[in-house]
């Protein structure tokens, strides 16, 4: 078993020009790397502007559309390889046959392409219009066999979804991943409460239930209507914060013990006195019954 691993985040502000965000994306997972980062996370949609605020496709996000492989692709390779990191390569906007989506790639630390997930849940709410832009995933859950662990990959939204979580650590993963875009609306009232403190407990209870490490890492700074909190975080396998970023760009890390999440399983029996033949209503299509 794996024991110790230090994860790094690298929480980034974004400009308009692709070519600059992979660049910069490149140079917080090298000082990642230098401060003894084992494995790196960047954000969600990380080469661009974050488009979905807008209703489209039409003209906003076009041209951050592009292929795996592509651009992207070899540039966060080469950059995994160079630095010696497992990289969770954020999300980016992908062009396929059959949809566009979006998309997580994952590295080796020779720069391998382990594998890609799809985002499976999209929002579609005010600033957040992402049905008008992306495909939901068909690639299923994906969990990689790494040096560093098992790595679970899912993207944003997923993150207010138990199902996903438990799905993942279902197949192994010791660790799940959420690139993330979130923050708060120009104008809008957080009338239910404070969105980034559920933001942050719903994935406290995640790591919780399922004995695993859950890390997030969220985009900073302004963009038009949307104020990105940053935030990124790092939860333990009983939910304790380990690590949580500022508001602002950075590179934070977190040291997590990947036997305390198996003796968090152990000792706690929730996947041993799991109920499977009860959960008939948890995969039925439709709204919750009054």
């Amino acid at each position: 078993m794996v024991g110790k691993v230090v994860i790094g985040l690298a929480q980034m502000v974004m400009e308009a020009d692709p070519a600059r965000n992979r660049a910069r994306a490149c140079e917080l997972v090298a000082e990642a790397a230098r401060r003894g980062a084992d494995v790196v996370c960047l954000p969600e949609l990380f080469t661009s502007h974050y488009f979905a605020q807008y209703r489209g496709p039409e003209g906003k996000g076009e041209r951050f559309l592009e292929s795996i492989p592509g651009e992207t692709e070899r540039a966060l390779s080469a950059c995994a390889a160079h630095n010696r990191v497992i990289l969770v390569a954020g999300s980016i906007y992908e062009r396929a046959p059959n949809g566009r989506f979006n998309t997580c790639m994952t590295f080796d630390r020779e720069g391998n392409l382990l594998g890609k997930y799809r985002k499976i849940h999209i929002p579609h709410d005010e600033s957040f219009y992402e049905q008008d832009y992306f495909t939901p995933g068909d690639l299923g859950f994906r969990v990689y066999e790494t040096g560093s662990g098992r790595i679970g990959t899912l993207i944003c939204y997923d993150q207010w979804f138990p199902e996903a979580a438990r799905v993942n650590a279902l197949m192994g993963a010791e660790m799940i991943f959420y690139p993330t875009a979130i923050g708060r609306v120009l104008g809008m009232p957080e009338e239910e409460g404070d969105w980034q403190e559920a933001w942050e407990n719903v994935m406290r209870g995640h790591a919780i239930a399922n004995g695993c490490v859950v890390a997030a890492v969220n985009r900073a700074g302004k963009e038009d209507q949307m104020d990105f909190w940053g935030g990124s975080v790092v939860l333990d396998a009983f939910g304790k914060t380990l690590v949580r970023a500022g508001a602002g760009e950075e590179v934070v890390l977190a040291e997590v013990d990947l036997a305390h999440g198996s003796n968090v399983r152990e000792g706690w029996r929730f996947f041993h006195n799991r109920r499977p033949d009860q959960y008939r209503k948890i995969v039925e299509r439709g709204e919750m019954t009054p």
